[in-house]
């Protein structure tokens, strides 16, 4: 049986690394031999990460991070309410990325061998 790993994100996706190191982390979890499952949510400014076609200048590739998670099977949630607080929740979102709730986070969070958050 695989680890089960939930990484909970706070940080903006812009103005920090904090977002960005989330994320590298959930894609070396995922891809180590072990194959953990991993579970992200996104709370905050961080559900900004969620939205397709952002372009920072830098070339920071959020939106192919988050399509490759997705790829690999790693699921991805916002939470509702930071999403509505932002105007998010009625948007297109990066396909595959859901919005979420906090009931379920907090089963994630139950059924998690280890918590991360940034």
């Amino acid at each position: 049986m695989s680890q089960k790993i939930v990484v909970i994100v706070h940080a903006a996706p812009y103005g920090s690394e904090r977002c960005l190191s989330a994320l590298r982390v959930a894609t070396a979890l995922r891809g180590h031999e072990a194959r953990p499952e991993v579970k992200v949510f996104l709370m905050s400014d961080a559900t900004v990460v969620g939205l397709p076609h952002q372009h920072d200048g830098a070339g920071s590739g959020l939106q192919a991070m988050v399509e490759h998670l997705v790829a690999e099977g790693v699921t991805l949630k916002l939470c509702r309410t930071c999403a509505l607080a932002r105007g998010l929740a009625d948007l297109t979102l990066i396909a595959g990325v859901e919005i979420g709730t906090l009931p379920e986070l907090a089963d994630w969070t139950l059924a998690a061998d280890k918590v991360i958050t940034f």
